[in-house]
């Protein structure tokens, strides 16, 4: 089955304290505010380090970066830490035309990112 427009699957691993979501498709406009959602009902639950792993998101949209943002600031209010790791070129250059690349903890790999930590 093919990704159905405005949809990203995540797939949960727990490495330690650490949660990996291993998310998959689009970040956009339609699909951010339920991953959104998803990733906040993991903070609730008391999970305060999560490693998104971006290997399989191919696009994210101005919603996808203040979801990204929303979850730092939340994160940061717990002394928590959000990481995302293996991100593609196409995202990655929207995180630095806008400047996000230093806003966000980035890491090239999930070894790279786990040592952030």
């Amino acid at each position: 089955m093919g990704n159905i427009e405005g949809l990203v699957s995540i797939k949960e691993e727990a490495k330690g304290d650490i949660l990996i979501l291993r998310m998959n498709g689009r970040l956009d406009a339609v699909s951010s505010p339920t991953a959104e959602r998803k990733i906040f009902d993991y903070i609730h639950n008391g999970q305060d380090k999560l490693l998104l792993d971006f290997s399989g998101v191919d696009y994210l949209s101005s919603a996808g970066m203040r979801m990204l943002l929303s979850v730092t600031k939340k994160l940061k209010t717990l002394s928590g830490k959000l990481v995302i790791c293996e991100v593609t070129a196409n995202v990655m250059d929207v995180l630095k035309m806008s400047g996000f690349d230093h806003v966000l903890e980035l890491a090239k790999t999930e070894e790279d990112a786990l040592r952030k930590f």
